[in-house]
Formats: C-alpha cells, structure tokens, sequence
C-alpha cells in the first residue's frame, strides 16, 4: 500500500508540536552546520566544549570537568586522552594538592581553542541568522532559562 503525502504531512505535524523533537533536531541541524567550521582545527563541538571549560579558570581535575560538561568519567577521560594526543592539553600534579591531577590546556591548545571559539561563535550566529538578532537572542535567553543558567549578553 503506498503512503500519500498527508500521512507525512500529519506526521511531521504531530512531531514538530513535541519539544523534544524539535530540540533534538535543532541540535543536530546545529551540529552539521557547526561541524565544517571546527573540521579545520581538528576539532569537534565536544572536545572545544572541554578546551573552554579548561580554559575558564582555575586548573581542573578531569572530574571537575566532567560535572561542569555534564559528562560521565568515562566519557571525560576518552575526550582529555584525544585532546592530549593532539597536543592541545596536559595532565599534570597540582601545585596546591599534590594528590590530584589536573588537566590544562597547552599553549598550542590556547591558540586553538581561541580560533575554534570564534569559527563557532560564526556557525552560530549564521545557523540562528533566519531569525534575526533578537528572536536569536531571545531564543538563547530562553534556552538559558530551561537549564538554569545565569543569563549572559
């Protein structure tokens, strides 16, 4: 039996009224759009994501990183291993607690970082580009206020 064109309509109809349609799809048109720009700094989203959180202060444990990505230890320890053999990390002892390891980006992995940032920030300005700048930023405010995060400009 051959499926008309209404049943596909209804369908992405019934789909695209479910959030968790709609942000999962988001994410990965997000995603193929953002990849591309990261492909020249050997990066992917995940692995820029733990340069920055790296990058925003003190030192951190790969566990500390891996609570403020929302990641699991095994998860984190795969992402610092791949980061290490590109060079852009280190793990080494702590100055203030010699028992704990830290894990901090190397020079190498401070210029990346810095140049991946911005051939992202790029993507997403261009992926959120259709809705102009303040749907845009309405829709980070909102985004924002779902997972409790403070607002930023």
């Amino acid at each position: 039996m051959a499926e008309n064109d209404d049943s596909g309509s209804a369908v992405e109809e019934l789909l695209g009224a479910r959030l968790g349609y709609l942000l999962k799809h988001t994410q990965l048109r997000l995603a193929e759009h953002a990849g591309p720009a990261l492909a020249p700094f050997g990066l992917d989203a995940r692995e820029l994501a733990v340069l920055a959180v790296l990058a925003a202060g003190r030192p951190l444990s790969q566990l500390e990183a891996a609570r403020r990505l929302g990641v699991d230890r095994t998860t984190m320890v795969a992402l610092v291993d791949a980061l290490e053999a590109k060079g852009l990390v280190e793990r080494r002892r702590s100055q203030e607690d010699r028992r704990r390891n830290v894990v901090e980006l190397t020079d190498r992995g401070s210029r990346v970082r810095a140049d991946a940032e911005e051939a992202r920030e790029t993507a997403e300005r261009e992926f959120l580009a259709p809705l102009g700048e303040q749907d845009a930023a309405r829709l980070m405010k909102a985004l924002r206020a779902l997972i409790g995060t403070p607002g930023r400009p």
